[in-house]
């Protein structure tokens, strides 16, 4: 069995992190307002990414990473854009030396 974790474009620009085990059925239900969450204000939603795996456990951890992701880094992978990606990854450090 397959699992998914995707990305939504919504009508107003914003980006949804979701994951299924059926992404065709869950991409309907998205635009039919099967289920009223995020997008369901937010139609029509278009799919701009999607990752397959094989455990749900995987799927679940890349979720929740791309959620806590910024816009822009979200659009390096939309884009696959591994240089942008990147350089959003980068952490910024802080000189805590007083001399």
């Amino acid at each position: 069995m397959s699992f998914w974790v995707y990305i939504l474009e919504c009508a107003d620009g914003r980006y949804y992190v979701g994951h299924t085990d059926n992404l065709t059925k869950r991409i309907a239900e998205h635009e039919q307002k099967t289920f009223k969450c995020y997008t369901s204000s937010r139609l029509p939603v278009k799919l701009v990414f999607c990752n397959e795996f094989l455990s749900r456990e995987d799927t679940l951890a890349r979720e929740q990473q791309i959620k806590k992701w910024s816009r822009r880094k979200k659009k390096a992978l939309i884009e696959q854009d591994w240089i942008e990606l990147i350089k959003h990854s980068k952490r910024k450090t802080f000189n805590t030396s007083t001399g």
